[in-house]
């Protein structure tokens, strides 16, 4: 059986939304003032140890215009990976080594975490992440936390008044600032 990870970049006050450069948020990019080569190295090993990256459509097509163009050992390991998305409205990914799951997106990853092999990487993904964290399929959390505050955005967790209790496993702090907790249900 797969393990879910969700690893997210969040902002001190929580949203996960345009860390990236995405044009649609006032402050996009909020990463890039704290990024270093110490955190892209962090976040090269865990897409190495990750069999599949599972996204959702949004974040889908943001990754796949990006990463074909990009050069080197994180960009080749990212365009060579298995990739799975979740979408009804998805139909043809082109995207090296995607394939496109639809449906209810519960039901899709619980059949995805009953296959053999290694971990299955959510990054982004925020209507998929939230889905998955209702559906208590997420075995790993990690959120990278940014000392900074941006006040509108999409956010990691879902409206509901379900208690989910959570047990911090590990914690790391970069020079940047940065750090990421690492958190499994209780």
């Amino acid at each position: 059986m797969r393990k879910l990870i969700v690893a997210e970049m969040v902002t001190l006050d929580g949203v996960m939304e345009a860390p990236g450069g995405e044009p649609s948020h006032p402050h996009t990019g909020w990463v890039f003032d704290y990024q270093g080569d110490e955190q892209i190295g962090h976040k090269f090993r865990e897409v190495q140890e990750a069999d599949i990256l599972l996204l959702g459509r949004v974040t889908y097509e943001s990754f796949a215009g990006a990463w074909p163009t990009y050069e080197g050992e994180f960009a080749d390991t990212m365009n060579a990976m298995r990739k799975v998305v979740v979408s009804n409205t998805l139909a043809d990914p082109e995207w090296n080594n995607t394939e496109v799951v639809g449906g209810d997106a519960a039901k899709a990853v619980a059949a995805l975490k009953a296959e053999d092999g290694g971990p299955i990487l959510v990054n982004g993904s925020h209507t998929l992440v939230q889905a998955l964290l209702d559906a208590d399929l997420v075995d790993e959390l990690r959120l990278m936390v940014f000392p900074v505050t941006i006040g509108a955005g999409l956010r990691v967790f879902p409206d509901t008044v379900r208690k989910t209790v959570w047990r911090r496993v590990g914690s790391t702090e970069f020079e940047s600032g940065v750090w990421e907790d690492r958190f499994v249900p209780a």
